[in-house]
């Protein structure tokens, strides 16, 4: 016969004892996986956003201002938003003669939340970049 001594293998307490280190491990660890992950996603849009304020600015070389460069026809570029897979959708507003907002919003692709926005103003004074929610650390 053998001894108790000879068997090999893990008790079931040594095996829930690892299950909850490796539960607290991954609750610890997949929030901040996340939020690191859909932050990256906002280069995306801040890529995107960079190419729309630029065809902006060449649309309203012509008459020295932008109105009138409001939507992606009068930029001739194609919507970004509407590539397969992307995040966001775009939206151009002409807030003067020489000043636009071009936003961002993200949309549920990839478990996303609908409304989180990335904003880029562009005025006389210079331009500026914001974000809300997910993307409130944006500057």
């Amino acid at each position: 016969m053998s001894s108790l001594k000879d068997r090999y293998g893990f008790t079931l307490l040594e095996i829930i004892i690892v299950i909850i280190i490796v539960g607290v491990l991954a609750s610890l660890a997949l929030p901040r996986f996340f939020s690191t992950v859909e932050y990256s996603r906002s280069t995306e849009a801040m890529n995107a956003l960079g190419i729309i304020r630029e065809s902006v600015f060449q649309c309203g070389i012509v008459s020295n201002n932008v109105v009138g460069c409001d939507n992606f026809s009068a930029l001739e570029i194609d919507d970004p938003g509407l590539v397969p897979g992307s995040h966001f959708s775009y939206a151009i507003a002409v807030t003067g003669a020489n000043a636009f907002t071009v936003t961002a919003t993200r949309n549920t692709v990839d478990g996303g939340t609908s409304g989180d926005l990335v904003e880029l103003s562009v005025s006389g004074t210079g331009t500026s970049r914001s974000g809300t929610t997910a993307f409130a650390s944006i500057k």
